[in-house]
């Protein structure tokens, strides 16, 4: 059946009124981010089993009928992967969509892997391969070609055609219940909302620097973070790790300094080199902490060894990959802080999987 293309108000408020009636919907997006810093919407699809649908949110610019049928905690909303797609909702309406239904992690919780993408997930549970010859293309664009729509709404017909099948899987394993945990957490907005005091944890190796560097670094992060959004640029543009990390390295304290370390375009110099300086000299005033753990060595590399193994374990025992119980970063906290760790591992469901191996060894 063909997918209906949705690009006036009274077709989309018609079609989320027939909506509003089901109990359940899946939905993705598409989107481009290439020289930008915040993501431009410009496709979403919904499907229910029965009608598959393309709304185009460049041509409506009132979507409040499918923002009220996003929120609406009656109807079930079925996403893959639905991280991106959440991000988009929150910049747009300030919540997610909920209740929520992700198929990567009910793939995870029957045993078919961990982040099983939607390509291998239809490959396998339906049978069908994904021609992915068009996901390269400009969703911005118009008009799209039939093949193009085709395409992305597929996406949600497939979608359809997985959830009924996985939900069942899910509940013949008793397991309904953990996904259903893990999904409410990914409902919480403040997942999605990126602050420029929290930009330092995006950046790699920060523990290879000293820890007053690792100040400097998580300043510039923070300015950095700040200047993309404010100028919606994408965030190498604004300055890329590697001059991030020079200047963390050398602390350069004038403009020409600041030159003689080579890192920065012309104009990036000439535009914010007094605000960098600015920063690192703030910076340089705060005390002095460690933000990354460093590299494990001697007795808490062995304990974190044990914790590691202990895991696995139990992943093995409930056929689940080691990782989606207890992620690597969570299990540095357990090594360092024990039961004092504000992880995952400890809580809900996998608290309840873990307590009997992890309880001693904490």
């Amino acid at each position: 059946m063909k997918p209906l293309w949705i690009d006036t108000p009274a077709q989309l408020a018609e079609a989320c009124a027939q909506w509003q009636t089901r109990e359940w919907i899946s939905v993705d997006t598409e989107f481009v981010r290439i020289n930008t810093y915040h993501a431009h919407l410009c496709l979403v699809q919904i499907g229910d089993g029965e009608l598959n649908a393309c709304i185009d949110p460049l041509a409506i610019e009132d979507l409040a009928p499918m923002w009220a049928l996003m929120a609406n905690p009656d109807i079930l909303k079925v996403f893959h992967a639905s991280g991106q797609d959440f991000e988009l909702v929150v910049e747009h309406t300030g919540r997610t969509p909920a209740p929520v239904f992700d198929t990567q992690i009910a793939a995870t919780l029957i045993g078919l892997g961990d982040q099983l993408g939607y390509a291998g997930l239809v490959e396998k549970r339906l049978g069908l391969p994904v021609d992915k010859s068009l996901s390269r293309t400009d969703w911005a664009r118009r008009p799209l070609t039939q093949p193009e729509i085709d395409y992305a709404a597929d996406d949600v017909r497939h979608l359809s055609a997985l959830f009924p099948a996985l939900r069942e899987d899910v509940i013949a394993r008793g397991r309904l219940a953990w996904l259903e945990e893990d999904c409410l957490r990914l409902t919480e907005p403040t997942r999605y909302q990126v602050l420029p005091e929290n930009a330092w944890s995006r950046l790699k190796g920060l523990n290879r620097l000293t820890p007053d560097a690792q100040g400097r670094a998580a300043a510039l992060a923070a300015w950095r973070e700040f200047e993309a959004a404010d100028r919606n640029r994408p965030r190498k543009w604004i300055l890329d790790d590697t001059a991030l990390y020079r200047m963390a390295e050398r602390n350069p304290v004038s403009l020409e300094a600041l030159a003689a370390l080579a890192v920065l375009p012309d104009k990036t110099l000439s535009r914010h080199g007094k605000a960098l300086l600015e920063v690192l000299s703030d910076a340089n005033e705060e005390p002095v902490r460690e933000w990354v753990a460093p590299e494990f060595a001697g007795e808490i590399k062995a304990r974190f060894k044990t914790l590691q193994t202990a895991v696995r374990e139990v992943a093995e025992a409930l056929d689940l990959p080691p990782g989606f119980l207890a992620p690597r970063a969570e299990l540095e906290k357990l090594t360092l802080h024990g039961t004092a760790a504000n992880v995952q591992a400890l809580k809900g469901w996998r608290g309840e999987q873990l307590a009997e191996r992890l309880g001693p060894l904490l």
